[in-house]
């Protein structure tokens, strides 16, 4: 990521339909991982659940503006932001009217474009305050429905959080079809980021093998980086923290720094091939 002030940030939707994959654990862990190497994040909840608000020490009523009024009431994303205890991390909390967000959109003009616009919005506020931001990250619901066709219409690309187990690439190809439809119809300029493999037993064969699999099927675009399956990590959403925060020389913590690391270079390699010799 450019060290420009006044670079736009990277926008990265972080989704899969299937539950249980280690999505919201993704997000909010590598946005701390991120912040923690100097960079400046913000977390967009956007799952009705607000478990990325939760695990950031959101409480409940202190989310007083929400994704739900970003995307109803076209509210600016600034209102909404809260810091959260991590330097440089903020956050955009979700509550449970996010639920009713699609029924309410259903004859809006341009719905999918929802939060494409607010993103614009703030990210022109941002230029014209002379304030930083270098990713924001979409923790989308665990389905396919309107709230991930906005984030993947706003995102400039999708990180997929994948859990080596058996059932691991069951389901993919619906997304990966989303994806595509998207792009065909929403947002031309959307790619793949890259899958994180998460929940690695690396005593159990079975993880061993489907992240072999995984790695044959998308090739460069799986990160180098794998996420244990590790208790400290299950244990931190539970006190209202990121697992860095939690436990930092965990094998968790220290996965989820490889992978914020990566990240960065993976930006960095993308704008020196970008800029002319």
């Amino acid at each position: 990521m450019s060290d420009t002030q006044n670079a736009a940030p990277k926008v990265i939707a972080v989704a899969n339909q299937k539950g249980g994959v280690g999505k919201t654990t993704t997000a909010i862990n590598l946005a701390t991982a991120l912040a923690a190497i100097g960079q400046k994040v913000v977390v967009l909840d956007l799952d009705p659940q607000g478990n990325a608000s939760t695990g950031l020490g959101v409480a409940r009523a202190e989310r007083t503006a929400t994704s739900y009024d970003i995307l109803v009431s076209e509210k600016p994303m600034e209102e909404a932001l809260i810091e959260t205890d991590v330097p440089g991390l903020a956050i955009i909390p979700s509550d449970v009217d996010l639920s009713g967000a699609e029924l309410e959109l259903s004859n809006a003009p341009r719905r999918s474009y929802r939060l494409r616009h607010a993103v614009e919005r703030f990210r022109r506020t941002l230029k014209q305050a002379g304030q930083r931001c270098d990713y924001i990250l979409i923790d989308c619901p665990p389905s396919l429905n309107l709230l991930t066709v906005n984030a993947m219409t706003a995102a400039d690309s999708v990180m997929v959080p994948l859990q080596c187990e058996f059932f691991a690439l069951e389901g993919l190809s619906q997304l990966m079809r989303t994806i595509e439809l998207v792009r065909s119809n929403l947002n031309k300029n959307l790619v793949i980021q890259g899958v994180v493999l998460t929940m690695y037993d690396k005593r159990n064969n079975l993880s061993g093998q489907v992240a072999a699999d995984v790695r044959e099927h998308f090739g460069d675009k799986v990160y180098d980086t794998v996420i244990p399956r590790n208790v400290r990590v299950s244990e931190a959403p539970s006190f209202g923290r990121p697992v860095i925060l939690y436990d930092l020389e965990c094998a968790g913590s220290q996965a989820y720094l490889g992978l914020a690391r990566e990240v960065v270079r993976q930006e960095r390699s993308a704008e020196g091939e970008l800029t002319p010799a």
